[in-house]
């Protein structure tokens, strides 16, 4: 492991050295240099020169003018710089200069802050729009807000691995305990799902994968003109920032990673998921026991127990009739697990279920049927989620690893168990050659200090990873919101954390050691929680 790291610090050099020569001399070859290395530098300096040509976004007319879009060029393969190229579509607005505190005072700029949502294969071409809300206001004042679309999302090279009308499948089942002929089932379809995906992208499948994506990172840093990168990223976007900051680590200026996925190469992404299924086991025993607090409003159960009844009898009933005709257990399971990533989902799950067992089903239907007018765009993302993940590692080949490991979990955790293994489970039948996972680590004063944030009781990124990915970037500070779960944590309600948060992006200061901050409040059923508060003032934002 050490020399893996000796090795991305000595690249890291070559590529600083590399960038003062012509970038043709640089693709004729120098000796040690990776190809991809050479590769990433011929198509950033092309980037630099050629600048990224902002003007109106497409399909943007509700959206501000301060809003651009544009493309970058990268290569698909970056061994062979000059062969087949791909676009990526970029989205900025720029720095405000306006000081929301002083309206005379003008705001110098700082940069481009480049945001990645997360997934793999989340779109970040919105981001630019967070600018509108209070929270973000002094950031937007110092920074380009710079959103994008990694490589195979939206209009950037898109990945689809079957027919977006065949994507929702609803209602479905998702038995807690399934039987040898319902997996075999689901293998068999996992294996179709894989070969969907071999044959739709032909060899360009290799390609997307989470170094590629690392390096266009590198090629959109240069096409903005940024000697240095300033990056936020959620979820996902922390292991692409810390690939980025170990392959790269003089390029880095600021970054803010939030909700950390475990880059431990060990646990890349098999173990990853195990660790995320038993970690989803305990945020759904605190909604619960949040649920029964609120029996008054809910009527579900005084105990989390009691709530996990009433739970089951609407699993079981809608087996046997679908809500609507759209929603069974599947799609129940679906919008409960979207209820462990935020706070501000709660009452809204709450309410669907006790609306549901005393017989109005419509609210259950709202919240859980399949939307089907997105299909193209969650066929899509579900297509990179599973491209990236499956090409970045090497996966149980199988099915009797994943059966043994998960039917053991499940007796423990089988909230999600089930439902993970399915989303995963293309990977053991992958066709195309797997990535051996990047050792990520730096050298102390190799990095500019980095800002981890993470929830303790975050359940999509367990806490153990932002533990791990803190002592992997030497100079890292982890600042926790304890005593929370929420997925995502930066410039949502909780003051503390906005406030270190600020403090880094707009002045550079981190505190001298990890630092705590109290959790946020927990939601209430008889008011608009902060996500909805912040929805409906981006949306006056925009009608202003």
């Amino acid at each position: 492991m050490r020399a893996a790291a000796v090795w991305t610090a000595a690249g890291s050099l070559l590529l600083t050295a590399l960038a003062t020569t012509a970038p043709a001399a640089a693709a004729e070859g120098a000796p040690g240099v990776p190809a991809e290395l050479r590769g990433t530098l011929v198509a950033a300096a092309r980037a630099r020169a050629a600048g990224i040509g902002f003007g109106p976004c497409p399909h943007a007319e509700d959206m501000p003018a301060a809003m651009r879009c544009g493309t970058v060029e990268v290569p698909l393969d970056y061994a062979h710089p000059d062969g087949r190229r791909i676009r990526l579509t970029v989205s900025r607005a720029a720095a405000t200069h306006k000081d929301p505190h002083n309206s005379k005072r003008r705001v110098p700029r700082k940069g481009a802050l480049v945001f990645n949502p997360g997934g793999p294969g989340g779109d970040g071409m919105s981001f630019p729009l967070i600018g509108l809300l209070p929270e973000w206001k002094r950031v937007a004042a110092a920074y380009d807000l710079v959103g994008y679309a990694p490589r195979g999302v939206g209009r950037s090279a898109p990945l689809s691995c079957e027919d977006p009308g065949n994507f929702f499948e609803a209602p479905t089942q998702a038995p807690v305990n399934p039987s040898a002929a319902y997996k075999k089932k689901r293998a068999a379809r996992a294996r179709s799902y894989a070969d969907g995906c071999a044959r739709r992208a032909g060899g360009a499948l290799r390609y997307y994968n989470s170094l590629d994506n690392a390096r266009d990172l590198d090629v959109l840093r240069a096409a903005l003109g940024e000697d240095r990168l300033t990056f936020m990223g959620g979820s996902y976007g922390t292991y692409l920032g810390a690939l980025y900051a170990t392959l790269f680590p003089s390029h880095v200026r600021r970054m803010v990673l939030d909700s950390a996925v475990n880059p431990d190469p060990a646990r890349i992404w098999y173990r990853d998921n195990l660790d995320q299924s038993a970690a989803f086991e305990r945020r759904w025993a605190d909604l619960r026991r949040w649920i029964a607090r609120y029996d008054r409003v809910y009527h579900l159960g005084r105990t989390a127990g009691a709530v996990r009844a009433s739970y089951d009898r609407a699993r079981d009933r809608l087996a046997s009739k679908p809500a609507g005709g759209k929603v069974g257990p599947a799609q129940l399971q679906g919008a409960f697990l979207a209820a462990g990533y935020d706070d501000a989902n709660w009452p809204g799950a709450a309410g669907a279920l006790s609306a549901y067992l005393r017989g109005d089903e419509k609210p259950l239907v709202g919240l859980a049927a399949p939307y089907r007018a997105g299909a193209v765009e969650a066929e899509n993302a579900a297509a990179v989620y599973t491209t990236v993940e499956c090409n970045d590692a090497p996966w149980p080949t199988d099915f009797r690893v994943w059966d043994r490991d998960n039917t053991r979990l499940a007796r423990v955790a089988p909230f999600e168990t089930w439902d993970n293994v399915w989303t995963n489970l293309p990977c053991a039948y992958w066709r195309a050659p797997r990535q051996r996972p990047l050792d990520v680590r730096t050298a102390p004063g190799e990095l500019p200090p980095t800002l981890v944030l993470a929830a303790e009781r975050d359940a999509a990124t367990p806490y153990s990873g932002a533990l791990e990915l803190r002592r992997r970037l030497s100079g890292a500070v982890l600042v926790t919101e304890r005593g929370a779960g929420t997925h995502g944590i930066a410039y949502g309600p909780n003051r503390c954390v906005n406030a270190y948060v600020d403090a880094y992006l707009l002045e550079g200061r981190l505190p001298g050691r990890d630092a705590d901050c109290a959790p946020r409040p927990e939601p209430r059923p008889d008011r608009p929680s902060f996500q909805d508060t912040r929805s409906q003032q981006l949306r006056d934002a925009l009608k202003g």
